[in-house]
């Protein structure tokens, strides 16, 4: 069964290199045990969660150009 997690106290933070455009991500890792990603053009529509070290292992790849 899937829990819901809970993000009332989520801490959204935007990347300092997104400059002022409209079109990044928000990113929340003040909450236990998951790290929270959201649109920030339109945050109702939707949020992905990671555990700290899937997170970690995205931002490697990322970081690889794995995604490229």
């Amino acid at each position: 069964m899937a829990t819901e997690t809970d993000l009332s106290r989520a801490a959204w933070q935007t990347s300092s290199y997104s400059g002022n455009g409209g079109n990044c991500v928000e990113v929340a890792r003040n909450l236990p045990g998951v790290v929270a990603v959201r649109d920030s053009k339109n945050p109702e529509a939707g949020t992905l969660v990671f555990s700290p070290a899937e997170w970690n292992v995205l931002l490697g790849s990322i970081r690889q150009s794995q995604f490229s």
